[in-house]
């Protein structure tokens, strides 16, 4: 079930209807006694309220307009000169051709406030933005300089990349050892020689077609005789 709600007085709401209530009385007497007869005497309190309302309602959004409270200052003006205009300072039966002008002026006035207010764009301040965190620097990897090489690591590694170089053939033996395979290819070769041309092959013609030095090619000869 829902709770009740209890309408308590308020002073300062029930201030603010006394003077709204006063204040609307005496623009309309003002408004009056400068020639404003009718219901054109009741606009004025009500454009002179409604201007006033508008620029608080500016100001509650945004504090620092200039426009809002240049308005707010000219209603407040309005009003409060109204109030004291009836409080006897100025003849109301006979009222000044200042007044009169000021009165009947009062309507563009009014206008171009409000539409100033309903339609110029509230400037919403901006949030600072954040810094952006700074990253930590990585640290720089350190750069060890090499180990100049020792003149034993360079004689090795000297020794081992040199090409091996084939073994030199002894002149003073009269028989170098051949391989069998070598031998085995080397009889091919004869036989061939002999089938296209009817004789055996000499030992300068082997050595030419195996590739050998003479006296591996001697030996070779020597093996298939």
């Amino acid at each position: 079930m829902a709770a009740r709600t209890v309408l308590r007085p308020d002073a300062v709401l029930v201030q603010a209807v006394i003077a709204g209530a006063l204040s609307f009385a005496h623009l309309h007497d003002l408004a009056a006694a400068a020639g404003q007869d009718g219901w054109k005497a009741w606009a004025y309190p009500v454009s002179v309220d409604l201007l006033l309302v508008a620029a608080w309602r500016r100001l509650r959004a945004d504090r620092r307009s200039r426009l809002a409270w240049c308005w707010f200052a000219v209603a407040l003006f309005a009003s409060l000169g109204a109030n004291v205009a009836t409080a006897g300072l100025l003849d109301i039966q006979h009222p000044p051709a200042w007044l009169r002008i000021g009165v009947a002026g009062w309507p563009a006035i009014a206008f171009l406030g409000g539409t100033l207010l309903a339609h110029t764009t509230a400037s919403t301040p901006t949030a600072p933005v954040p810094p952006a965190p700074t990253a930590a620097p990585h640290p720089e990897p350190e750069i060890q300089e090499p180990t100049p090489p020792t003149p034993e690591a360079v004689e090795t590694r000297a020794r081992e990349e040199a090409p091996a170089l084939p073994a030199a053939v002894d002149p003073a033996d009269p028989a170098p050892a051949v391989p069998a395979a070598l031998v085995a290819h080397a009889r091919k070769v004869a036989d061939d020689h002999q089938i296209r041309t009817g004789s055996a092959i000499d030992t300068d013609t082997l050595r030419s077609r195996l590739g050998v030095p003479p006296q591996l090619a001697d030996a070779i000869a020597a093996q298939l005789t």
